[in-house]
């Protein structure tokens, strides 16, 4: 009989931390190309940065599923977390922002062309939350791989698509154009679909989780505008306004980033309540 107190029953035989974890693995990743002590501070943030992403992902895409399926109460737990891994992302600027210019010159020649630019999570997530652009997938023509993950990212809606069936599944009016859309195109602000918001706010005790459901979503778009913030600050003091590795503008490239909304009727809603 299966001895259902012992913690160990049903796991590898001689399983430990290191080897569950993986961590030889896991800390053989950090390779730094040149001698400046500050080059591995630069590399563990970033991976970090990409494993906390790979959870976003995890995250919200379990999230957007619950919203499909009504399930907003799980949807919430979800989407709670993630804002709470924004928090350590965006905490993750303060630490690198510790590197001085010197300290980055150093380096930065043995960065090639490699950019932030290029992280598909990154990318994916965006997608996830609505900021469709297929021209973005060009950019990872080398890895099939990545091409293929961000089309199907393209090619799903967003999180808000799904809210906006969520509201309509209520019985509010959000226009069939809005519910029909192609989801590979950038959304586009409707006047009717912040009349149906309106309502929600007017209404909490009867709306009350559509109610949630908005300020979980406009709590998502704060920090990852926070996240956004956060990374223009860091770059525009760490290399003032040279071109970034990647070949973009830098700073003012960032700047126009920051400009990009993914709930726009959820911010507009607010001036007319």
């Amino acid at each position: 009989m299966e001895n259902r107190s012992d913690p160990s029953a049903g796991a590898p035989a001689g399983l430990t931390y290191t080897g569950y974890l993986r961590l030889d693995e896991l800390l053989a990743c950090q390779t730094p190309l040149s001698d400046t002590h500050d080059e591995m501070l630069f590399i563990v943030i970033h991976q970090a940065s990409e494993l906390w992403m790979k959870l976003c992902l995890h995250e919200l895409t379990a999230a957007r599923r619950a919203i499909a399926e009504d399930r907003l109460d799980a949807a919430f737990k979800m989407m709670a977390r993630v804002a709470r891994i924004q928090q350590q992302l965006i905490g993750s600027w303060e630490i690198l922002a510790t590197i001085t210019p010197a300290d980055y010159s150093a380096m930065r020649d043995k960065l090639g062309s490699s950019s932030g630019f290029q992280s598909h999570q990154y990318r994916a997530m965006e997608f996830l939350m609505g900021n469709k652009n297929a021209g973005m997938i060009r950019v990872f023509a080398d890895a099939p791989a990545f091409q293929a993950m961000l089309q199907d990212a393209l090619e799903q809606p967003s999180i808000y698509d799904e809210a906006l069936r969520a509201l309509a599944r209520a019985g509010l009016p959000v226009p069939e154009a809005q519910l029909t859309r192609d989801v590979t195109q950038p959304y586009e602000a409707s006047e009717a679909v912040e009349a149906c918001w309106r309502q929600v706010y007017a209404e909490p005790e009867r709306y009350w989780n559509l109610y949630e459901l908005a300020e979980k979503l406009v709590d998502l778009e704060y920090r990852f505008q926070l996240w956004r913030f956060g990374h223009l600050k860091t770059v525009e003091r760490v290399i003032g306004f040279k071109r970034g590795t990647g070949g973009t503008a830098g700073v003012p490239y960032l700047a126009r980033v920051i400009d990009q909304v993914f709930f726009p009727e959820l911010l507009t809603v607010r001036a007319v309540l």
